[in-house]
Order: C-alpha cells, then structure tokens, then sequence
C-alpha cells in the first residue's frame, strides 16, 4: 500500500472523528463549560427558578449582604417585582417576620438603585382575590396532603393532638391563606421553602418534606438535584453537602 493511500485513510478517519466530536457538542443536553474544555449537562432548572434559590436561602439566613446581588440577578433572570415580593412574603412563614421584613428593606433598597439607573423592571401580576366562601380548612388539608403526596391529609399524631391550634394554623393560614395565592405556583413555593431550610440550622426533618413536597408538586428528580447544584455555587457546599445528604435518603425512600 502506497503512503498516499496510508495517508488519505488517516485524512478520512480524521475527518470522521472530527464530526462525530462535532455531533455530540451540538447534541442537546451537553455543553462546553466555560471554564474548560469539560462538558456538562445543562441546568435542568430554567434561569427564574434558579433565582429562586439564592434570594431565599439568604433571606432565612438574613444574609442581607447577599441577598442584594440575588435579588438584582432575580429580576435579570425572569422573576417580575411581585413574585420576589411573593417569595420574600411566603418565608415569613418559615424564616419568621424579622428576616422577611429585613428581606422587603433590602429589596426595596434594591428597586430604588435600579430605578436611579433607568432600569425598568416588570412588575408582574398581583395575587387574585380569594373567594370569600373558600374553606380554608378543607383548602389547605388539602394542599398539605398534596405536599405529602397523600390521598387525604394527616389527621391524629401526636402534635396535633398536642397542639390543635397549631394545626389550625397550618391548614387555614399557610396552606390556605398563603398557598392559594397565584403570584407564585406551588412548584416555586417548594423550591423558595426547601432553598430557606437548606441554609437553616435544625431543620433537616422539614427538609425531607418538603423536597418530597416539591417533587410531589410537579418538579422532577432531575431539577432537585439541579437545586443541590445550585446551592453548592451560589449558597455554600456546606449547605449543598447537607442537603444532598437529607436527599439520598429522601429519594431512597421514594423509590
């Protein structure tokens, strides 16, 4: 065999290899990280949701330092003025009305720097009024039941029996009168509640509920393990490492 024809089978074999390479970078489902020539799949979280995380992990920890860079990046990512409030409003109820409120100072603070820059931002659609007939006990055992991905909702264990008022609360207030409000779906509203008790202390068994809660509301396994890859980079790997931990057996449970 000539080294002409040696020659052009390695041209050919090249060319062939070349194009495959190309094929798979084209793909979707791949990408070129910019740090590198590594590939990695794409978030399975769309950039609003991604936003969602960081504005709420440093809202329940009152990491105002942080959560202004969060919020001006959520309102660049897609989320409109009132779903940032909405999410800010929703954590009163996990994080308490201190950090909530310390959260609305900064993101009002954060509105007036944008607006001295000419930023225009979207103000987006305001909650629709509740019917004045909704039981709120039967709406939210409902919704609660839904998040445990139950057929009906909980009823006798000991801290109800305990605590009656505080079951009260739960139905009639959290997952009523707060859940029934359409600025946010019930797929935000997990994901801005298990982003909060991933950066607090002591609350893995809240944890494990709601990340169930989350995939029992509509997001896939793919997109909580996307969350855990978003805390890592924007909140901390201690955070991610713990909540990856509450996850496996979360999942391990499920399946």
């Amino acid at each position: 065999m000539s080294n002409i024809s040696v020659n052009k089978r390695w041209a050919i074999v090249a060319g062939v290899a070349s194009l495959l390479i190309m094929i798979t970078l084209m793909t979707p489902g791949w990408a070129i990280a910019s740090e590198g020539n590594k590939m990695e799949k794409p978030h399975a979280l769309n950039q609003r949701q991604q936003a969602i995380i960081p504005i709420a992990a440093f809202t329940a920890e009152g990491d105002i330092v942080r959560l202004k860079p969060a919020l001006n990046q959520g309102l660049d990512n897609g989320l409109s003025v009132n779903e940032i409030k909405e999410v800010i409003v929703h954590l009163y109820a996990y994080a308490g009305f201190p950090r909530s409120l310390n959260a609305m100072g900064a993101f009002m603070g954060v509105m007036q720097e944008r607006k001295a820059k000419g930023i225009q931002d979207e103000q987006g659609k305001q909650a629709s009024p509740i019917p004045s007939d909704l039981d709120r006990d039967k709406y939210g055992a409902q919704v609660r039941a839904k998040l445990a991905g139950l057929d009906k909702d909980i009823s006798g264990t000991p801290w109800q029996q305990f605590s009656p008022v505080m079951d009260t609360f739960l139905k009639e207030h959290l997952f009523a009168d707060i859940f029934a409000r359409d600025v946010l779906t019930h797929e935000d509203r997990e994901l801005a509640t298990i982003a909060a008790l991933a950066n607090m202390k002591g609350t893995e068994g809240q944890l494990a509920f709601h990340l169930g809660a989350a995939m029992n509301t509509g997001l896939t396994q793919e997109q909580i393990k996307d969350f855990i890859v978003v805390l890592d980079t924007q909140v901390g790997k201690a955070q991610a490492q713990s909540a990856q931990e509450v996850l496996n057996e979360v999942l391990s449970n499920r399946k």
